[in-house]
């Protein structure tokens, strides 16, 4: 519409920007080319995908045998990457593709989400102390999330959200638009968390944690790496404490040292004892041994009780990733004095390291679909939710699974990396746009009230590619 001269007017989302010719939108996804709004980037098809060597997510591959889902897609499966969006929400989808799959006949609604509700879940897989829970997370000097609770061997960050994107300042949505964006795209972030680590994020990479590149995740907390070793170190040592910041292990205390005979040492430990050779709280959390802020282990220790201690006794501690390690030998006066590692605990010490999984982070883009774009389904939106929840419509994202939160609406969470290169956008209302595909059997849709004048088959949109995809108005 041509509401100022030689300009025309997006209205992909509620910016509702002009366009002079030649020129790009706000969300540099619209153009005015020629006097007509044109889609910049292609709608995705991943046979082509498949076709250019391009990587793939699998994605209910017919050629496997039927793994007892209900449905089950054609090869050629249209995204909602490139689609184009249903603003203002009562249009029909921008494609309603249907195709016959096993002698069904399926319909795939694709569009891509307007979403300001949304945000990230991210782990990051270290022992390392980020901030304290509820500590702001930081992008430029403005907060775009906080730190939530730790998961076993990984820190949890939760970033975005409408408050962060809506509620704050310009330069607050500005900024967590922006990093939503960079890290749903795969592409790094430097985050800071108030009072603890600087921290560059990105999705399927290892962790940069105050400049160090995390390696691997622990093997598990103190006490399991007790469990797990203590007979590979029967004999060789007389003594273990596995230092972590959660649950520091004892081998003689601890219930695997005692089926195997370990005989009682006189070790004294700082910290709360929860049960036998379990400790909490032996240091305060951070960036040292095990997640603690421990550059001396032996800080952990009390004298050794002389009615069990004995002089020559051997002490092996270790953290919970194999990192840090020193070996001690107890003198005549009970204390413990270092010594170089035997190779026979040299051995004990690299299985724990080959027992970690590699450290990476993990980033999953969460959002509502329960609101108005339910209305490029279905004249009644409420029967698309209800298709949800009883399985009869499957929601997946740019192609790959997502996971449904139970209770109302389509609250959705899909890993990113399982998405094609790039598959997420941004419009400056602030909000991501992100795909998202809803598969029905036709019936199905049709007995939802759907736009069934706007179904076309899976062919004629296979041949349309190569074109421009033009928004009509």
């Amino acid at each position: 519409m041509d509401d100022q001269p030689g300009k025309i007017r997006c209205d992909a989302c509620p910016v509702l920007c002009y366009i002079r010719e030649g020129m790009l939108g706000a969300c540099d996804r619209y153009a005015n080319r020629g006097g007509v709004l044109t889609r910049v980037d292609p709608h995705v098809l991943l046979d082509r995908t498949s076709s250019r060597g391009g990587e793939m997510v699998p994605f209910l591959p017919t050629s496997q045998d039927w793994d007892g889902r209900i449905l089950r897609e054609p090869r050629t499966f249209v995204t909602a990457i490139g689609a184009g969006t249903t603003y203002p929400d009562y249009k029909p989808a921008p494609f309603i593709v249907s195709a016959e799959v096993d002698g069904v006949d399926m319909v795939t609604v694709v569009t891509e989400g307007i979403f300001s509700y949304c945000g990230l879940k991210v782990k990051i897989d270290t022992d390392r102390h980020l901030g304290d829970e509820r500590a702001a997370v930081r992008v430029d000097g403005e907060q775009v999330g906080h730190v939530t609770t730790a998961e076993y061997g990984s820190q949890m960050l939760s970033l975005g959200g409408v408050r962060h994107l809506t509620g704050g300042s310009k330069k607050e949505g500005r900024v967590t638009c922006e990093t939503m964006l960079s890290l749903a795209n795969g592409h790094p972030v430097e985050a800071v968390v108030d009072g603890g680590a600087s921290i560059v994020i990105a999705a399927g990479k290892a962790p940069v944690i105050n400049g160090h590149v995390e390696e691997r995740m622990r093997v598990g907390c103190g006490s399991a790496t007790i469990g797990m070793f203590a007979r590979q170190w029967l004999g060789l040592v007389d003594e273990v404490v596995v230092v972590d910041d959660h649950i520091t292990g004892v081998l003689s205390e601890h219930q695997a040292g005692k089926f195997l005979g370990v005989r009682d040492t006189g070790i004294k430990m700082k910290g709360h004892r929860s049960t036998p050779g379990r400790y909490f709280k032996v240091a305060h959390p951070g960036t040292g041994w095990g997640g603690t802020d421990l550059t001396d282990p032996l800080s952990i220790l009390k004298p050794f009780d002389p009615r069990e201690a004995w002089p020559g006794l051997r002490m092996l501690m270790v953290s919970t990733t194999g990192e840090h390690y020193t070996y001690y030998e107890l003198d005549e006066t009970l204390t413990p004095v270092e010594k170089n590692l035997p190779p026979a605990l040299q051995l004990s010490v690299e299985r724990i390291r080959e027992n970690c999984e590699p450290a990476l982070c993990s980033v999953l883009f969460m959002a509502g679909a329960g609101g108005s774009l339910r209305a490029g389904v279905t004249e009644n939106p409420v029967r698309l939710t209800q298709s949800v929840k009883q399985t009869s419509t499957r929601v997946t994202a740019g192609g790959a699974p997502c996971y449904v939160w139970p209770g109302g609406g389509i609250t959705y969470m899909v890993d990113v990396t399982t998405l094609p290169a790039n598959a997420f956008g941004s419009v400056p209302t602030p909000a991501l746009v992100a795909p998202i595909e809803f598969t029905m059997p036709q019936d199905a849709y049709a007995a939802m009230g759907g736009h069934m004048d706007q179904i076309r088959p899976v062919k004629d949109v296979v041949a349309g590619q190569g074109k421009v995809w033009i928004k009509t108005q």
